[in-house]
C-alpha cells in the first residue's frame, strides 16, 4: 500500500515564543512612557481649561456685582461656627450651572440638609482629571460639616499671606493688614446670627475689587489646585465653606505646602504645625502647580518657587518687587 505523506504543522517553539513575548514587553516598555506623556499633557490641558473657565466666572460675577465674591462667609469666629456660601456657589451662575445655584438655600446655613444636594453634587469645571481624589462623596475631617458628606474638587481660592500662626477665618477677616489679604479671603460678621441672604452686600472689608488690586491683576494669584496624595479628609470639597477645604493661603518659607501630600507636608514639620498643610498647594502634575491669575491667565508655578516670591504673587496690595516678573 502507498503510504499517505503527513504535513508537517507550522508552530512556534518554546524559544520563539518567548523571543515574541520579550520583544512585546520591549516595546510596550518603550511606548507607555510616551502614552503617560500624552495622557498628562490633555489632563493638563483640561485643567488649565477649567481654571480659565473659573477665571472668566469670577470676571463675570465682579462685572455684575462691581467685585468679586467672598472666599467664604462665616457668622462668627472659627471654628464651629457654620458657615454660609463659598465662592464656588456664588460664581456658579456664570458657569452656566444656574440650575444648580438655584437649588442652595442662601437663607439657612452651608451644612443645613436643604444644601445636601449642592454639597454632593459632582461639578466637571471643578475637577481636575489628574485627581485621585475626583467625583467622591467624603467626610471632611473637621468644622460643622465633618459629618456630612461633601463632593470633592481640585481648585481652592487664594485668601492670601499669613505667618502660619494665625488665619483669616479665625476672628472677623480684619485681622490682618489690606496688604496681607488675597482676592478670595473669607469673611465673617460677628454681629448676626443668622446667615448671609444671596443679595447681601458685605462691608468694604469683605470683598475686593480690581481696584484694590494694586499690585497688578496680572502679578496676583486668584485660584489655584490642591489635592492630596494621602488623607482624603484632607481633600478639596468645592461646595465646603468651612475655612481650609476651599481655600488656602501661602506660609513662607514653607515649601512643604506645595508637595501636594497632606501627610508628608505633616511630617516635614514647621511653624503652624499642620496649619500650612491644611492650606496647601498642589496637584498630580510633574513639577507644576497650576493657578489662574486674577486678570484670568493660567500660569503653571513650579514646585520649587521661592515662598516669598509665592507670597508676593498672594497678596493683592502689599507692593513687593517681583524680580524678572512672572
Amino acid at each position: 500500500m502507498a503510504s499517505i505523506p503527513r504535513r508537517r504543522r507550522c508552530a512556534f517553539t518554546l524559544i520563539e515564543l518567548l523571543v515574541v513575548i520579550a520583544i512585546i514587553a520591549v516595546l510596550i516598555a518603550l511606548l507607555l512612557p510616551a502614552v503617560q506623556k500624552v495622557r498628562e499633557a490633555s489632563a493638563r490641558a483640561s485643567c488649565s481649561n477649567n481654571l480659565k473657565q473659573i477665571g472668566v466666572a469670577l470676571h463675570n460675577y465682579h462685572g455684575v456685582h462691581s467685585s468679586f465674591p467672598p472666599g467664604g462667609v462665616t457668622n462668627g469666629p472659627c471654628c464651629d461656627t457654620q458657615s454660609g456660601a463659598t465662592w464656588t456657589i456664588y460664581i456658579l451662575p456664570y458657569l452656566e450651572l444656574d440650575n444648580l445655584y438655584k437649588r442652595y438655600d442662601f437663607t439657612v446655613p452651608n451644612e443645613h440638609a436643604n444644601n445636601q444636594f449642592v454639597r454632593q453634587s459632582f461639578v466637571k469645571v471643578y475637577t481636575c482629571p489628574s485627581d485621585l481624589n475626583a467625583n467622591v462623596l467624603e467626610f471632611p475631617e473637621s468644622g460643622p460639616g465633618s459629618g456630612l458628606q461633601y463632593a470633592t474638587g481640585s481648585y481652592r481660592a487664594m485668601e492670601g499671606r499669613t505667618d502660619g500662626l494665625a488665619w483669616f477665618e479665625a476672628e472677623d477677616g480684619r485681622i490682618f493688614s489690606l496688604s496681607w489679604r488675597g482676592v478670595l479671603h473669607s469673611i465673617s460678621d460677628p454681629t448676626t446670627s443668622t446667615p448671609f441672604p444671596s443679595g447681601y452686600k458685605a462691608p468694604p472689608y469683605g470683598i475686593e475689587r480690581f481696584a484694590t488690586i494694586t499690585d497688578g491683576a496680572s502679578n496676583t494669584l486668584m485660584v489655584g489646585e490642591w489635592t492630596t496624595k494621602t488623607n482624603r479628609h484632607r481633600a478639596t470639597f468645592w461646595a465646603y465653606t468651612y475655612t481650609s477645604y476651599n481655600q488656602s493661603a501661602a506660609v513662607p518659607p514653607q515649601s512643604r505646602q506645595l508637595l501636594g501630600d497632606y501627610d508628608a507636608c505633616v511630617a516635614v514639620g514647621g511653624t503652624g504645625d499642620s496649619n500650612p498643610c491644611k492650606r496647601g498647594w498642589g496637584g498630580f502634575h510633574t513639577n507644576v502647580v497650576l493657578f489662574v491669575m486674577a486678570d484670568g491667565s493660567v500660569r503653571y508655578i513650579n514646585r520649587n518657587i521661592d515662598m516669598f516670591l509665592f507670597a508676593a504673587l498672594a497678596t493683592i496690595a502689599n507692593e513687593e518687587p517681583i524680580p524678572g516678573g512672572l
